[in-house]
């Protein structure tokens, strides 16, 4: 920061001669030799006066962070015109000596460790104001990727259920039919016209030695004439037929319950063995109550006969309460409503005859 103090006296600076301005570096009237010699003054000069002024912020920014010593503004222009300053060399540390302010005792490695901050500062500041600008760029684009991106994902949520509605149940009608194992089916239409033909003339072969028991399907409760026809129509060619009184929007493992008692009365109070007709849901029911107590029925129960039972699902039940197609909460909110709160039955009514709980029962 300045020429030592060497023996009492100052050692004269390299520059000394040049005292005027700069353009005294201009001139350029001299021998090669001396231009030479000029542009090299000129070079130190700069380099030394850049060195100063730099030294000159590091220092004002010292004592002024420093709040124990004060230093005024005119103690830092003798200094640095005077360029001198006086070491210690006994205890290592520098004296900055004018006439205003005294003798400042400072270390001169702890002045350039606290200037150190204050100089990163004004140079990362351009590069702080680079990032804050291209933050505020990023912000709009990051904002609009987000939305196409969110605006993409319902745009694919849309068309998977538009495909899932419209699909519907293509993939499982007829499943029981392909399962493994399972005997082959044999188209009985002809023969079944036949047969009700003939029992519309009069004639039939069904013995008077079982006690016909219809099971009715579902919402059967709420139809006042439901298999009231057929009864009659079985009376009158000397059968013994009963309607089941059954809560028709029930789970089938309910019904089945129910259908085993209803089997059992029949059976004690006839002597007779049951033969079930099963309509709609109320063949699933019957071939439940089959399922699960066979042990207790087997010697009580003649036959079953389906009439248009879902015994594999129903393709309205699997459409309606198919989740991931379109309006699916809404529509199972509808149903909920009609068959729980309107006629006080059970959700899983409808839900024993899709294809997936079918497939479950029939693992079982």
């Amino acid at each position: 920061m300045g020429d030592l103090h060497n023996n009492g006296g100052f050692a004269e600076n390299q520059l000394s001669v040049h005292h005027g301005s700069l353009l005294d570096f201009l001139l350029f009237s001299s021998p090669m030799d001396d231009i030479f010699t000029c542009i090299l003054s000129w070079t130190s000069y700069l380099r030394r006066r850049f060195i100063d002024f730099v030294e000159n912020l590091v220092v004002q920014d010292v004592y002024r962070s420093k709040g124990s010593v004060s230093v005024s503004s005119t103690s830092y222009t003798e200094y640095f015109n005077s360029g001198t300053c006086q070491t210690s060399s006994g205890q290592g540390k520098e004296f900055l000596a004018n006439t205003d302010s005294g003798i400042v005792n400072t270390n001169r490695s702890m002045q350039l460790r606290q200037a150190v901050p204050f100089i990163f500062q004004g140079l990362a500041f351009p590069f702080l104001a680079l990032r804050l600008a291209w933050s505020s760029i990023l912000v709009p684009w990051r904002f609009a990727f987000c939305y196409v991106k969110r605006t993409q994902a319902q745009v694919y949520s849309i068309i998977s259920r538009m495909e899932r509605t419209l699909r519907g149940s293509s993939d499982d009608i007829g499943w029981l039919q392909r399962t493994p194992g399972m005997a082959p089916v044999e188209d009985g239409t002809a023969r079944f016209l036949e047969l009700l033909e003939a029992i519309r003339n009069g004639e039939h072969t069904l013995p008077n030695s079982f006690v016909y028991l219809f099971v009715p399907g579902l919402f059967s409760n709420h139809g006042p004439l439901y298999f009231v026809a057929t009864k009659k129509f079985f009376s009158k060619m000397g059968l013994t037929c009963h309607i089941g009184k059954i809560h028709s929007e029930a789970s089938v493992e309910h019904n089945a319950w129910e259908l085993k008692q209803y089997i059992e009365e029949l059976y004690w109070g006839s002597g007779k063995r049951v033969m079930l007709l099963g309509h709609s849901k109320g063949g699933v029911d019957s071939a439940a109550a089959l399922s699960i107590y066979w042990s207790e029925l087997e010697h009580k129960v003649a036959g079953l006969a389906l009439v248009q039972s879902p015994y594999g699902g129903s393709p309205i039940a699997s459409d309606t309460l198919r989740e991931g197609q379109i309006a699916d909460k809404e529509t199972r909110r509808i149903f909920e409503l009609l068959i729980c709160k309107t006629i006080k039955g059970d959700m899983r009514a409808l839900e024993d005859l899709t294809y997936e709980k079918r497939r479950v029962h029939h693992e079982a």
